[in-house]
């Protein structure tokens, strides 16, 4: 039965959404935006706001692949993965078990506490789930971050539910414009219609409404419970049934969509994990100052977990004036001002940056 498959891929995205911010990279969340210094934790990296064309490369990633999985799978996402459908499909299961006349009723009730937990768990993604939890009811901007969330969560599962994947949703209007005559669809065998026993328990079943039997439509979310409905009745009678899964995934469509993800997704991360230990910006300051005298803004970004002590120096010639060492905690950013006196007539400082693992040199102008 394809409910089982279905309910097994649930627990997993539900595991996995849910427990990804529990588990530490580093010492940091494996995956996690700090709002505060603008910086995304990342599997043991850390990509700052600043390397925007990191950002870019992942939303590409992102987009070749949603264009593969719906070219070629077509709404799997939306019957197997989407948290709506987990969500709503966990509530049902458990209400269902208390009788339809209360099926509606407890389902609400059932949705106050799961919104809650989805709330919670997208919060995890900004503020880690320890201090969330110490700053719930203690800080303002996270209450009313869940609150507010919260709220809105359980409006859209509870009064507009699965209205929501055939009206709105804008992943399934996208779907509509990616769908070819190979994409994998659940149909209804129109060859075999004069067997069929007219019994409708495949509409019975369907979460959206939808009558298979009518054909093809958009608002269909490949969740086969049509399928097993079918084959609840058909299998008595050693009979196929009659809605089944039809496509054609193996084809060479497939093959590039598939390719152009995964190069995607390998340049991505090759991106994000080839980058310099440590960043390492400097730049003069416009001002005038004394004959003689440079003033230079700098800035520095760790980008792996650990703390580093690095000596700043300027090569022949020059003699900094002020602080050298430069303390980095890990996963951290820094900036700060240096003076820069010439004792020649050379029109080019070379900074050099380094300890025991980093040798970094920029150069700047002199005037």
């Amino acid at each position: 039965m394809w409910r089982n498959y279905r309910r097994a891929a649930e627990v997993f995205q539900a595991i996995l959404l849910t427990g990804l911010p529990f588990i530490s990279f580093k010492g940091q969340s494996a995956l996690r935006f700090d709002l505060s210094e603008l910086k995304l934790y990342f599997f043991g990296s850390v990509i700052w706001i600043k390397e925007f064309y990191l950002i870019l490369a992942a939303l590409l990633f992102f987009l070749v692949l949603i264009v593969f999985i719906t070219a070629v799978f077509g709404r799997v996402w939306c019957g197997w993965l989407c948290p709506q459908t987990v969500l709503l499909d966990l509530t049902d299961s458990i209400a269902k078990r208390f009788g339809e006349s209360r099926r509606k009723t407890l389902m609400r009730v059932l949705l106050i506490p799961f919104s809650a937990l989805v709330s919670l768990t997208l919060i995890w993604y900004f503020v880690p789930p320890l201090q969330t939890m110490q700053s719930l009811f203690s800080s303002v901007p996270v209450t009313g971050f869940f609150l507010v969330q919260w709220a809105v969560i359980y409006a859209e599962l509870a009064f507009l539910g699965r209205k929501y994947c055939t009206t709105i949703c804008p992943y399934s209007m996208m779907q509509n414009a990616l769908f070819d005559k190979d994409t994998l669809v659940i149909e209804y065998d129109n060859s075999r219609d004069n067997e069929c026993m007219k019994c409708h328990d495949c509409v019975k079943v369907c979460p959206v409404g939808i009558d298979i039997k009518e054909g093809l439509k958009s608002d269909c979310i490949a969740c086969a419970e049509c399928i097993d409905a079918c084959i609840a009745v058909t299998e008595k009678r050693n009979m196929k049934p009659f809605p089944g899964y039809r496509g054609n995934p193996l084809r060479p469509k497939s093959f590039w969509l598939g390719g152009a993800a995964f190069l995607a997704g390998v340049v991505l991360v090759v991106m994000v994990y080839s980058r310099p230990e440590v960043t390492f910006f400097i730049s003069r300051d416009p001002e005038r100052l004394p004959q003689g005298i440079n003033r230079y803004s700098w800035s520095l970004y760790n980008n792996t977990a650990t703390s580093r002590d690095l000596e700043l120096s300027a090569g022949e010639s020059f003699v900094i004036i002020g602080e050298t060492t430069l303390m980095l905690e890990p996963y951290s950013f820094i900036k700060g001002k240096v003076l820069v006196r010439s004792d020649g007539g050379k029109d080019e400082v070379v900074f050099r940056l380094e300890d025991e693992e980093v040798s970094i040199e920029k150069k700047v102008g002199f005037l």
